[in-house]
C-alpha cells in the first residue's frame, strides 16, 4: 500500500479533493504505517482503527469541503476530544471524556481533517515522560516533551502532522530531538479553549510536521493566514537579514549545537541573506528565570482544584512544582511579567535592525535515556517573549541523533519567519 504520509498536505488534500485517492485510502495507509511501528514508538495514546475507517467514510461520502479535507492529523493528548478519551497525560483523568472538542480540534474537523487519534503528552504538558520513545537511534534515546508522542508519530510517518503545544520549549524541543519541523506560531495564533491549561499566559498551540510548507499550509487553514505565500519562491527574499541570536545561554550549547548554527549561518549566507551577530539587550537575560516563576505561579493557580481533590494523582515532580509555584507571590509575578513587557518592546526594536534570529534549539542531541525528557533551556525565553518560532532540521550530530536551529521573527511576522525557515530546509536540501 501506497504511503501518503510523504506527500506534502498541500499536495494531498488536492489529491483527495480531485477523487484520486479516497480519503479511506489515505487513512487505511496510516493505519497500516501505525500499526508497524507503534509497538516500538509508542506515540499513542489513544488509536481506534476502526473509529478511524468511520471518519474517512463520512467524508468520502459527502462533498468535498474544507482545506484539509481527508488529512489524517494526530492530536495531543491535552487536547479535549468529544469522541475520544482526553486524559492530559494523568491518571486524575484516565477515563475523562469531554463532551465538546477544544476549539482547534474542532476547527480541524470543520476543515475536513481525520482526527488519527491521541497522541502522547507528558503530565499535564510538564516534565515527567510518558511510555514515547525517539524513532532514531539503536537504544532508547528521549523524544522530547510535552509533545513527544505527537513528535515521534510524525518523525515515524504515522501522520504527516501533529498538535503540539509549547509553555516552555515543547514544540521545538521535540521537533529537535526526533529531526522533525516544530512551528511555534506567535502567542494567540490559535484558541487554548479547550486545552487544559497549564500557564495561560505561555501556552500556546503549534504543529510538528515533516516540512516547513506542511506547517505553515496547516497554521494558515486553521488560522485564516497567508502563511504559504512566498515559500514557492526559488531565489533568497530580497535582502533577508538574518541575525545570530546565541542568546544568554550560549555555554550551554554543546558543540553539535554550535557546529549546526554555524552550519544554519553559511547555508543561508551563501543563499544570498546579509548575517551579522546580535545580542539582545541586557534585560533580556533575566527573562528565563521570569519564565520560570510565571509558569510556577500559573501552574499552582490552574491546578488549585485538582490539588484539593486528588493530590496523590500528582508525580512527585509535578507537586514540587506546584509547591514552588505557591510559594511564588504575586509582586514576583507581577516584576516578572513587567520585565516580559518591557523585553517585548526591545526585541520588537531588534527586528528593526535584522528580519530573522538565529539560535540555538536545544543544548545538543536528545540525551540516552527515557526518565527525563531534556532541558527547555534555549526555548524559555522565547515562549514567554510569544515570538514565532520555527525549528528546521539539519541532519544529524555527532552522535548520529537529530539535530536543527531556531528561527525566530517578530511578533505576528509568521509569514516572514517561515519563509526564512523555509529557504534554510531547501538549501540544506540542495547540499544533501
Amino acid at each position: 500500500m501506497k504511503h501518503y504520509a510523504s506527500s506534502s498536505l498541500k499536495e494531498l488534500a488536492a489529491c483527495i479533493a480531485r477523487r484520486e485517492v479516497s480519503v479511506e485510502t489515505v487513512a487505511r495507509s496510516g493505519i497500516a504505517h501505525i500499526e508497524e511501528y507503534e509497538s516500538a514508538v509508542h506515540a499513542w495514546q489513544h488509536f481506534d482503527a476502526a473509529a478511524v475507517i468511520e471518519q474517512a467514510r463520512k467524508l468520502d461520502a459527502q462533498s468535498h469541503s474544507g482545506l484539509l479535507y481527508g488529512l489524517p492529523i494526530g492530536v495531543k493528548d491535552l487536547m479535549d476530544t468529544a469522541d475520544m478519551p482526553t486524559t492530559y497525560g494523568s491518571p486524575i483523568y484516565e477515563n475523562h471524556r469531554p463532551l465538546v472538542d477544544a476549539a482547534c480540534v474542532a476547527a480541524t474537523r470543520t476543515a475536513g481533517a481525520v482526527i488519527m487519534g491521541k497522541t502522547v503528552t507528558t503530565e499535564f504538558a510538564t516534565f515527567r515522560p510518558g511510555p514515547t520513545r525517539n524513532p532514531h537511534g539503536a537504544v532508547d534515546h528521549t523524544p522530547g516533551g510535552s509533545s513527544s508522542g505527537s513528535a515521534a508519530a510524525v518523525a515515524s510517518g504515522m501522520v504527516p502532522a501533529a498538535f503540539a503545544t509549547q509553555t516552555a520549549g515543547s514544540i521545538v524541543r521535540p521537533a529537535a530531538y526526533c529531526g522533525v519541523v516544530g512551528y511555534k506560531p506567535t502567542y494567540g495564533t490559535l484558541s487554548l479553549a479547550g486545552i487544559k491549561s497549564l500557564s495561560p499566559s505561555l501556552d500556546t498551540v503549534g504543529v510538528l510536521t515533516r516540512t516547513v510548507g506542511d506547517a505553515a499550509f496547516f497554521i494558515g487553514a486553521l488560522s485564516r493566514l497567508p502563511l504559504s505565500d512566498g515559500l514557492n519562491s526559488n531565489a533568497a527574499p530580497s535582502k533577508l537579514r538574518i541575525g545570530i541570536c546565541r542568546t544568554p545561554h550560549w555555554d550551554r550549547a554543546g558543540a553539535g549545537t554550535r557546529a549546526v548554527l554555524e552550519l544554519a549561518a553559511r547555508l543561508l549566507e551563501g543563499a544570498g541573506a546579509v548575517i551579522s551577530d546580535v545580542d539582545l539587550p541586557a534585560p533580556c537575560g533575566g527573562l528565563t528565570d521570569a519564565q520560570i516563576r510565571i509558569m510556577g505561579y500559573e501552574a499552582a493557580a490552574a491546578f488549585a482544584p485538582e490539588a484539593r481533590t486528588h493530590p496523590e494523582g500528582f508525580s512527585d515532580a509535578f507537586a514540587a512544582l506546584l509547591q514552588a509555584g505557591r510559594a511564588i507571590d504575586g509582586t514576583e509575578y507581577v516584576a516578572a511579567q513587567a520585565l516580559a513587557a518591557a523585553s517585548r518592546q526591545m526585541v520588537a526594536g531588534v527586528f528593526d535592525k535584522v528580519d530573522i534570529l538565529l539560535s540555538p534549539s536545544t543544548e545538543g542531541e536528545a540525551p540516552a535515556g527515557l526518565a527525563a525528557t531534556g532541558d527547555p533551556i534555549f526555548n524559555r525565553m522565547w515562549s514567554l517573549l510569544g515570538n514565532p518560532c520555527v525549528h528546521v532540521p539539519l541532519g544529524n550530530g555527532p552522535g548520529g541523533m537529530p539535530l536543527g536551529v531556531t528561527l525566530t521573527g517578530p511578533r505576528w511576522g509568521d509569514a516572514r519567519t517561515l519563509s526564512a525557515a523555509n529557504l534554510l530546509e531547501r538549501v540544506f536540501a540542495s547540499t544533501n
